[in-house]
C-alpha cells in the first residue's frame, strides 16, 4: 500500500530589503531639513518639498535619516507634516539657537532691555494661546496686536504689583534682579510709545518692544501679518503652536498665566491658572523662541 503524502509549494524566499544609505538619501534628508530651516516656506507651494515629506511618512528608513541628520545639526524635530512641514526648534547648543542677549544686540536695544524684550515674547505665547485647550487644537488659530500684547502686559503689571503689595514686598528693587517680578516693574515705568519730533513710535517704548517682537516673529514664519490696526495684528501659524507647545512649560510662562488675566483681543477666552505653580523657580531672560542662556 502506497502511503499518501501531502506536498505543498515552498514558500517564497523573503525578498531582502536593502537598508544601506546611500549618498542620495542623505542627500535628500539633509534637503528636507534645509527645507525645514526656511520656515516661511509652505509645503504646498513647493513640489520637491511635498515629495521629501512624503517620504517622511511613508519611508520609516528615511524618517530615521533625516531626524539623524537634524539632531547632528542641533535641531529637534517638533513635527513633520503637511501643515507644518518640517518644523524643527534649535536645542541649546545648536548654531542655529537664537539667544536673548543676540536678539537684543540684533535689534539695538540696550542690555538692560532683554528682560522686556523676553517679558514681549513670552507675552505674545500667552496671549496667542491663552487656554490649553487652544494650544492642543491643531486647527486654532491665534490672534494678537502689538498694542493688545503692550496692554495685556500693563494688566499683567498691575496684578503683580497688587500682590507684592499684599505680601509686604519692595514695590521697587534693584532693576538688575531676574524674574517677571522684576520685569514687569521696568515695563510699568516705560513709556507705552513715546514719541519722536515726527510722531513715531520710540525703539525703546513697550510698544516698540513689541513690534520688535511680532516682526521677528513673522520673519521666523511662526506669524503672518494680518492688518495695521492696533499697531498691527498678527495670526498665529502652525509651526509657532508647535514652538509654544515645546516650551509651555518654562516657569516664567506658567508664572504669567497664573496671573489669571483676561486677553484685551476679543474676550472669548480667558487665562487659566496654571497647576502646581508655587514652587517654580523664574528663568531670567525667559522668552519665546529664545534659551535662556546669557550669550
Amino acid at each position: 500500500m502506497t502511503e499518501h503524502v501531502e506536498w505543498s509549494e515552498p514558500a517564497p524566499a523573503a525578498v531582502p530589503v536593502s537598508t544601506a544609505v546611500t549618498p542620495a538619501d542623505a542627500a535628500d534628508a539633509a534637503r528636507l531639513v534645509a527645507f525645514g530651516l526656511q520656515p516661511k516656506l509652505q509645503p504646498a507651494r513647493d513640489q520637491g518639498y511635498t515629495e521629501l515629506l512624503r517620504r517622511y511618512r511613508e519611508d520609516p528608513p528615511f524618517a530615521r535619516l533625516a531626524d539623524a541628520v537634524a539632531t547632528g545639526l542641533g535641531l529637534v524635530v517638533l513635527e513633520v507634516s503637511p501643515r507644518a512641514g518640517m518644523a524643527v526648534t534649535a536645542a541649546e547648543d545648536s548654531v542655529f539657537a537664537v539667544r536673548m542677549g543676540d536678539y537684543a544686540r540684533r535689534t539695538s536695544a540696550d542690555s538692560g532691555d532683554r528682560f522686556l524684550h523676553g517679558l514681549a515674547h513670552l507675552a505674545v505665547a500667552a496671549l496667542a494661546y491663552p487656554r490649553p485647550e487652544d494650544l492642543a487644537d491643531d486647527g486654532y488659530i491665534g490672534r494678537v496686536s502689538v498694542n493688545g500684547v503692550d496692554a495685556f502686559v500693563r494688566q499683567a503689571c498691575r496684578r503683580l504689583e497688587e500682590r507684592a503689595e499684599e505680601q509686604g514686598e519692595n514695590t521697587d528693587p534693584a532693576t538688575d534682579a531676574p524674574g517677571l517680578e522684576t520685569a514687569w516693574r521696568i515695563w510699568a515705568r516705560r513709556s507705552a510709545t513715546g514719541a519722536t519730533k515726527d510722531a513715531r513710535r520710540l525703539a525703546g517704548s513697550t510698544t516698540g518692544i513689541v513690534s520688535k517682537a511680532v516682526v521677528f516673529l513673522t520673519d521666523s514664519g511662526f506669524l503672518q501679518r494680518t492688518g495695521d490696526d492696533n499697531g498691527g495684528t498678527y495670526r498665529t501659524t502652525a509651526r509657532y503652536q508647535l514652538q509654544v507647545r515645546d516650551m509651555a512649560g518654562s516657569a516664567a510662562m506658567a508664572e504669567l498665566l497664573e496671573l489669571g488675566v483676561v486677553p484685551v483681543t476679543d474676550g472669548t477666552a480667558s487665562l487659566l491658572p496654571a497647576e502646581d505653580t508655587e514652587d517654580l523657580e523664574l528663568v531670567a531672560d525667559a522668552g519665546l523662541p529664545f534659551h535662556s542662556g546669557s550669550s
